[in-house]
């Protein structure tokens, strides 16, 4: 994984609590639903795979499905790291400036995509470019992993999570988050996405300068 100079690498497994069968189960029938939709539609094209499709491919039935994923931009933008995040971030130190925790747990998280699930990661991102339905989805997941980030900002601060300064806090670095990996999908895939992530809190960081 790449982190930022001068902190040790993040390693998303270990704050990963203990799973126990049932849990090991769910995970698997998720990653199969996923896979499966992510081949579906490099194959044929997102208009033209069906939940239908997906559930026979991933050999479960459309209802389990549906109870997995509420909608097919949902199979594609989730994963099974803002549980993980938030429990990363409530571990750094408390003196740690909130942006320079963010920027470590966001440049950890998509290190361990681009390492675990590359091809997920292309077929998500050219999915967020050309489907209109699934970029208005990305809109809103961000917007939900900046509430649950937003929890163990307002508690280090000695704040409420609906704190309107924390609430913005998040929401920027989201949506930079947002940016900086449509640029990287618009622009083929061909730069250090991790770099570009630093390069985007460095904005922020800065006071938006220009």
């Amino acid at each position: 994984m790449t982190t930022m100079a001068g902190t040790a690498p993040l390693h998303f497994e270990q704050h990963q609590p203990p799973m126990g069968l049932r849990e090991r189960k769910k995970l698997k029938t998720r990653v199969a639903i996923r896979r499966a939709t992510y081949r579906l539609i490099d194959e044929q094209g997102y208009d033209a795979t069906t939940v239908e499709q997906i559930a026979a491919a991933a050999e479960v039935s459309p209802s389990t499905v549906f109870r997995y994923f509420p909608t097919k931009e949902d199979i594609v933008l989730t994963d099974e790291y803002d549980p993980v995040m938030e429990a990363v971030l409530r571990a750094r130190p408390a003196d740690e400036p909130p942006l320079e925790s963010l920027r470590i747990i966001l440049t950890g998280a998509v290190a361990a995509i681009l390492e675990n699930e590359p091809e997920e990661m292309r077929v998500r991102t050219r999915l967020m470019l050309e489907v209109p339905a699934v970029r208005a989805r990305m809109t809103e997941t961000m917007a939900e992993t900046s509430q649950l980030l937003a929890r163990p900002i307002a508690d280090r601060a000695g704040r409420e999570p609906d704190d309107l300064e924390v609430r913005v806090f998040t929401a920027a670095v989201m949506a930079a988050l947002r940016e900086a990996l449509i640029h990287w999908g618009e622009r083929g895939r061909q730069d250090d996405l991790v770099a570009l992530v630093n390069r985007t809190l460095d904005v922020l960081e800065g006071g938006l300068p220009l």
